[in-house]
């Protein structure tokens, strides 16, 4: 069952690993690899949060800031990039678990596409997410950016 707590694994500074695919809708397009670091702080007494996460490879930004919604037990992420200067559309869901699982509609190069977005191996020092696309109503999914999160030496892990 989901909760206001369940992101409280991501407060602090996290180191990050991306893969992600060339072209979003290709699964047989290359993949390319770079690092890069975030930092998460709770909101509204750890029912929201907000990251920041930093991208030197592609020369930008991006913050989420995601709400926990006590009536539906959903949250929404919101995805905004330092490129655009625009929020995305949210995604929304819950975690079962150690695993969340996000979706939402967006658009992609001018293609409606619908968005998922995965947390999985959930912990104080370690945890992945992953975007997927799919322009089938969610029959076929892209799984097109993965990103590993690990704690830098000597951080603080989440309380």
């Amino acid at each position: 069952m989901s909760s206001p707590h369940d992101f409280d694994f991501f407060h602090g500074a996290w180191r990050v690993r991306h893969r992600r695919l060339t072209d979003f809708l290709d699964p047989d397009s290359a993949w390319e690899e770079f690092t890069g670091t975030s930092h998460c702080r709770p909101l509204f007494d750890g029912t929201a949060n907000i990251d920041e996460i930093d991208m030197p490879h592609l020369g930008s930004k991006g913050a989420t800031l995601r709400l926990f919604d006590p009536g539906t037990k959903l949250w929404s992420l919101n995805w905004a990039s330092s490129r655009t200067g625009t929020l995305f559309p949210p995604v929304f869901g819950h975690f079962e678990g150690d695993r969340g699982e996000f979706t939402g509609s967006d658009t992609f190069i001018g293609k409606d596409v619908l968005v998922r977005f995965v947390w999985s191996g959930v912990c104080d020092t370690a945890a992945r997410w992953e975007q997927a696309f799919a322009v089938d109503g969610g029959r076929t999914w892209v799984t097109n950016w993965i990103m590993d999160f690990t704690r830098p030496e000597g951080a603080p892990t989440a309380s």
